[in-house]
């Protein structure tokens, strides 16, 4: 009987916590920035790392040329040409950037900034720093 009631009393908790999930970093959204979050003011709030000399003249996922001193970024969702604004929480510094590249794919970043932005935003010889991202327009500046 003791088993019987255990058995329901788990199930029970399993049913209750079975559509919760723990979220690791707070995101002023109500979900993933996608295509269609190319609005301004969508913001998302993460961990950013960068990337540079080992990727510099290969092709980005849209087509371009990788540029590691250009002002530009690769996010998961957000359409190619979004231009983001980028404030290192650390320090407040910013900078402005484009979407030309697909990543991180290191779970817990939001986005991999080219070597350019990442020395502007003074986080080079951290690797990586706790920012906002701001969707400021798209690559045509609308």
């Amino acid at each position: 009987m003791q088993n019987r009631i255990s058995a329901m009393v788990l199930s029970g908790l399993l049913m209750m916590t079975a559509g919760c999930s723990l979220v690791s970093r707070p995101v002023y959204r109500s979900g993933g920035l996608t295509a269609s979050a190319g609005i301004p003011g969508i913001r998302q709030r993460g961990v950013a790392s960068y990337y540079g000399p080992g990727f510099h003249g290969r092709l980005t996922a849209n087509g371009e040329t990788f540029d590691m001193n250009a002002m530009t970024c690769a996010h998961l969702t957000l359409p190619f040409g979004t231009v983001l604004r980028v404030t290192n929480l650390d320090n407040d510094r910013e900078v402005v950037v484009r979407v030309n590249d697909r990543g991180p794919y290191v779970g817990g970043r939001i986005i991999d900034l080219s070597q350019g932005a990442a020395t502007e935003l003074g986080m080079i010889e951290s690797g990586t720093a706790e920012v906002m991202l701001q969707v400021i327009g798209g690559q045509d500046g609308d």
